[in-house]
């Protein structure tokens, strides 16, 4: 299990490449909010996601949990999936790079 972990905490920290503290900013924004699946809630699903991501970037590797791991093998895959999707042109203002955002990914960084 101990190689399953380390696979994922590599591809996890590969996609995410915001930090906590830039995440908390962008996640408070109103482009943030606008963005993604609510499915009849509240909250996008990938809003929620970055919720989680700032927590799990805020734990020691000694203090994730099962759900975490899980979590984070989700940001991965969403992530490389969404990344693949890449509209052309110009994606500064665009719903796609918020929502890869929301899931702690900033593709112009």
């Amino acid at each position: 299990m101990t190689e399953d972990r380390e696979r994922i905490a590599t591809d996890f920290h590969q996609a995410v490449n915001m930090t906590a503290g830039e995440l908390e900013s962008w996640l408070d924004t109103r482009e943030s909010k606008a963005v993604g699946d609510k499915s009849g809630r509240g909250e996008s699903i990938g809003h929620e996601s970055g919720r989680r991501i700032m927590g799990i970037l805020r734990k020691g590797a000694d203090d994730l949990s099962e759900e975490d791991y899980a979590h984070m093998r989700e940001v991965a895959g969403y992530v490389r999936r969404h990344l693949a999707q890449r509209p052309s042109g110009d994606v500064h203002d665009t719903p796609w790079r918020y929502s890869l955002m929301n899931w702690g990914h900033d593709p112009l960084k």
